[in-house]
């Protein structure tokens, strides 16, 4: 436990302050007892019983006890404590190569890419966690999986593009953001079940692939797909051009490139994900259907100020009840 304000520690120097003027209190009201019982007036001490002199200190213990739990508020105490919270996570991998330069859908692949990408955040629950990785010759994650949807747009806004197209490496960085560590697929052995993949299972994550899906460079996109599917993750593809496709120049090269939606359907049908084309105004909002919250305990350190509030008004209230009844008095 820790305290965002220590220095109030200081006022429990006020608790032996107290104890001295309760017993101060005590001895001056045992004087004018024995002196009113010299009187005849009241019963002397020694008659009481010994059960009632011992809890007529009670409420006054309990006062303590709340004193001190209200010092300890004082201090803003912290802990981390597991609480349960409806979570879900979303990757979006989305291609930057060159061939998104291509303008067979207006303004370019790229432009309506970001635009299905910011479209399909803006659909999505603020519990969903959500990342960006940007993928041309290799991939990298641009927005690490995070519940500040605004930060994602932005990530979706400043990647460029350029290089060639690594899907399967694309979704092997998305798995590596969602297990949270790196991962590891040798093609050799990857269909030998004696080379078991270390990945862990993420039911209900979602990797959502926005390319043309003309793959270039890097590993076997089904491959890669093949280990998420074990992992319990869900690919779905978004198909962004025409399969007609076009041509573009470059750097004084003429391109052809033409989206390649048949590969698109065969990776998504892998993990039981779907396929849509970016001129599919449904599209997105159909993955975004698929998608499910569960509930996970997750650890945050927190501040339980309230609680030992709480704690102290009900002892105080014990305190109270106790005197009254033992005592006759409030005070």
């Amino acid at each position: 436990m820790s305290f965002s304000s220590p220095g109030m520690f200081v006022l429990l120097l006020a608790i032996p302050v107290v104890v001295a003027w309760y017993v101060s209190a005590q001895r001056r009201r045992a004087a004018r007892a024995q002196v009113l019982a010299g009187e005849g007036l009241v019963a002397t001490s020694a008659s009481a019983a010994p059960k009632r002199r011992a809890r007529r200190h009670v409420p006054f213990a309990l006062f303590l006890v709340a004193l001190t739990l209200l010092v300890v508020a004082l201090a803003r105490p912290s802990t981390t404590v597991k609480t349960p919270q409806q979570r879900g996570t979303v990757m979006i991998a989305l291609d930057v190569s060159n061939s998104m330069r291509a303008t067979d859908v207006k303004p370019s692949r790229i432009e309506v890419a970001k635009a299905a990408a910011k479209a399909f955040v803006g659909q999505q629950a603020r519990p969903i966690r959500i990342g960006v990785v940007a993928f041309g010759d290799g991939a990298v994650v641009v927005q690490a999986p995070t519940t500040d949807h605004t930060a994602v747009d932005s990530a979706i806004d400043h990647v460029s593009v350029g290089g060639g197209t690594a899907i399967g490496q694309a979704l092997l960085t998305s798995l590596d953001a969602i297990a949270g560590k790196p991962i590891t697929v040798d093609p050799a052995t990857i269909h030998n079940d004696d080379a078991a993949i270390n990945v862990g299972y993420y039911g209900g994550t979602v990797i959502v692939a926005f390319t043309d899906g003309e793959n270039t460079n890097g590993i076997d996109p089904a491959l890669v797909a093949n280990v998420a599917s074990a992992a319990g993750v869900r690919v779905h593809t978004i198909g962004v051009g025409t399969e007609a496709g076009t041509t573009f120049q470059y750097q004084g090269f003429t391109i052809a490139t033409a989206l390649d939606s048949a590969e698109l359907k065969q990776l998504a049908s892998e993990t039981d994900g779907t396929y849509h084309p970016s001129t599919d105004p449904g599209g997105v909002s159909a993955i975004t259907r698929t998608i499910r919250l569960h509930f996970t305990l997750v650890s945050q350190h927190t501040e339980v100020t309230a609680l030992f509030c709480a704690l102290a008004v009900a002892v105080l209230v014990l305190a109270s009840l106790a005197s009254l009844r033992w005592l006759g008095r409030l005070v």
